[in-house]
This record gives C-alpha cells, sequence and structure tokens, in this order.
C-alpha cells in the first residue's frame, strides 16, 4: 500500500511541479531564444462562429481596430440559427464569409477558411475574446525568426482595465501559461492558445473532421514539420475569468476528451516521430491520470497507519471540503475564500478529466457549439 501512496504522490507532485522544475532545469543548460524582429508578412485572420449574435459585432468592431497593415478577415458562420449570419452580412465588404447552412463543426469551418487564406501567416481566433490592438504585430515579429512556425498568443482571464484574475482557474491558468512559457524558452509549446495563435500558412494541414482540440493539432503537425511553436506572452487577448462552474466542467470535459482523441487520431504523437513527446506525455497526458491518482492517494492514505499518514489523510479531506465550499458558494469573502476558490477549481479540473476519459470510452462524441 506504501509503494502505492508514494507513486501516486510522485504522479500528482510531478504533473503539477515536477515538469515545470525539469523544464526551468533544461533551461539553464539549453536555451533557444526567438530572434524577433520588425516583421509585418500578409495575414489572413480567421474565425468559426456559431449562433455568437450576443458577442459578434464587439468581435468585428475589435478586429477591424487591429493595429496592422490590413488583413484579410475570413469568418464561417457553422450552421447559425440565430441573428449571427445577419450581423456578418453588414460587414460584407470587409469581410470574407462562409456561411454554411448546416452544421459541420469547427475543425471543417476551419478547413474552408484556410482554403480561402491568402495570407503568409494565419491567425486563429475566436468570437469571445478581446484581442489587444497591438498583439497581431507582436506574433508577427516571431515569425522574423525562419524555424519558428506557430505562435501562440497569451490568453488573460480578467478585464484588460483591472488586470488579470488570480482565483480558482485564474491561478490555475498562470501555472499553465509559465509552464508554456518554458516550453518555448528551450525548444516547443506543446499546442497553442486557442483563442488566439497564428501559424504560417504553407505549414498548414487539413484538420480531420470532428477535430476538438485544433489547437493542439496544428501546432504538433508544424513541430512534425520540424518549425518551432512558440508563446509570445506580449500577445494577448482577454476572456472572462468565471464562465460560471457548470459551463466551466462542460468546457473543460469536452478539451480533456480531446486530448483522447488526439492519440487515436494521430497515434505518431506517442511514438519517436514525435520530437517533443517527452513535453507531450508530461504536459498532455500526464494530467489525464491525476484524478485517478487523487483516489488512489486517499484510499491509501485510508489504509495505512502511522502519524504522517493521518496528516496527509486530514490535509485531503479538509480540502475537499474546501473545494465543496467553492463550489458551492457558500464562503465568497476572505482568505478561506480564496483558498477554497483555488480547491474547488483543482477538483473541477480533476473532475473534468475523469469525466472526459468515461465519455471516450463510452464513445461519446463531444459536439462543438459555441
Amino acid at each position: 500500500m506504501k509503494w502505492l501512496f508514494w507513486g501516486a504522490a510522485l504522479l500528482i507532485g510531478y504533473a503539477y511541479v515536477g515538469y515545470a522544475c525539469w523544464l526551468w532545469l533544461r533551461l539553464l543548460w539549453r536555451s533557444y531564444p526567438v530572434r524577433r524582429g520588425a516583421c509585418t508578412p500578409a495575414a489572413s485572420i480567421v474565425m468559426v462562429v456559431r449562433n455568437e449574435e450576443e458577442s459578434l459585432e464587439t468581435k468585428l468592431q475589435n478586429l477591424f481596430s487591429i493595429d496592422y497593415p490590413p488583413c484579410q478577415i475570413i469568418v464561417v458562420s457553422d450552421g447559425s440559427t440565430d441573428g449571427t449570419e445577419g450581423i456578418l452580412r453588414g460587414h460584407k465588404p470587409r469581410l470574407e464569409l462562409v456561411l454554411n447552412q448546416n452544421s459541420q463543426g469547427k475543425a471543417s469551418g476551419l478547413n474552408d477558411a484556410i482554403k480561402l487564406a491568402r495570407g503568409e501567416i494565419v491567425v486563429f481566433t475566436d468570437a469571445r475574446q478581446r484581442i489587444e490592438p497591438e498583439a497581431v504585430r507582436l506574433l508577427a515579429e516571431n515569425f522574423a525568426e525562419p524555424e519558428v512556425g506557430c505562435v501562440s498568443g497569451e490568453l488573460m482571464l480578467g478585464e484588460a482595465a483591472k488586470g488579470e484574475s488570480s482565483q480558482g482557474l485564474g491561478l490555475y491558468w498562470r501555472v499553465e501559461k509559465l509552464v508554456r512559457e518554458l516550453e518555448s524558452a528551450s525548444g516547443s509549446v506543446v499546442g497553442a492558445t486557442g483563442a488566439f495563435y497564428a501559424v504560417r500558412r504553407e505549414l498548414l494541414t487539413s484538420v480531420p473532421p470532428g477535430t476538438i482540440l485544433d489547437d493542439v493539432y496544428l501546432p504538433m503537425q508544424v513541430v512534425r514539420q520540424g518549425k518551432r511553436t512558440v508563446f509570445e506572452a506580449r500577445a494577448r487577448a482577454w476572456d472572462a475569468p468565471d464562465l460560471g462552474a457548470k459551463r466551466e466542467f462542460s468546457r473543460k470535459v469536452r478539451t480533456l476528451g480531446g486530448n483522447y482523441q488526439l492519440v487515436q487520431l494521430e497515434p505518431w504523437l506517442l511514438s519517436s516521430r514525435n520530437p517533443i513527446r517527452f513535453e507531450f506525455l508530461s504536459h498532455k497526458l500526464l494530467r489525464l491520470a491525476v484524478p485517478f491518482a487523487l483516489g488512489v492517494l486517499l484510499i491509501a492514505s485510508l489504509q495505512l497507519n502511522g502519524p504522517f499518514y493521518r496528516v496527509v489523510l486530514t490535509l485531503q479531506l479538509l480540502f475537499y471540503a474546501l473545494s465543496a465550499l467553492a463550489l458551492s458558494r457558500m464562503v465568497k469573502r476572505g482568505i478561506i475564500a480564496r483558498i477554497a476558490d483555488v480547491a474547488g477549481a483543482f477538483v473541477l479540473l480533476n473532475g473534468a478529466a475523469a469525466v472526459a476519459l468515461v465519455n471516450f470510452v463510452a464513445g461519446r462524441r463531444a459536439a462543438w457549439t459555441r
């Protein structure tokens, strides 16, 4: 039982702390800085939308105000049934539109848009997030380095006027971005920020229909072709820090399930043909095992005797109690609320990972809606 306890503890510790520490040590002896420079290649901005009438007008105005030479803007409506198409037609002189009357999924919409793209780089974005005016220019500077094939922007959870959130999922996202920065500085990032990233058009490949994680699939295809995927922390897009526990849980189930789908679609990711196989396993797949390691750790703690294991058991029970307080919104202020919020985010994410595996094994397909 002790072997189970320590095995689970080491897995959890490595997934959330150890891998980042290893990246930091690697950076000390192997740094690959990107040689940025003034670079404004022709750009095509691509966005696939479905029933986004509430946020679409604001997003389009955001794209029109970007500080960059005139861009080709391609918007694909994936079977929208609200006022989305009417809004798009109102800006038709400035947009290139694909109005699919039947929903075919985001991957198919991306393929439609990629076929129309004429820019040297293709910038991918979503409807909800707001891009800072100079963000595309900052992304483009990285393409002055010939070895760079994909550049991920930074997603900020919060409001531009108030700054980024440091609680719950906001704290988790900060840790995630630290890992991406370390990966980028010493090699390539495993995936990109789906709300805002750019790829050299010549390196783009068709996205298999139904693919959930295009923001991992396309960057990994870039790496497969011998180019780097890097992270640009200065190129920022902003999003709401709290979409509600139910909506956030559903979103995480879908995205985490996308990792299983990705391995099924692209088995080479687990082979020696993947130049960053170790990083892919450590960053993407190992975290999927954490919820099961947490269960093993709890059961082992219940079975083992001794003061140390009793303390660990007590801390686990206290942690899960705090997460229950956070998810039920029973405590809203003070230091207890902040700690509970972090615990709640951790449990939500790992609960979503467990459900994602169940859905994948059961063959439940996650549908893209918005």
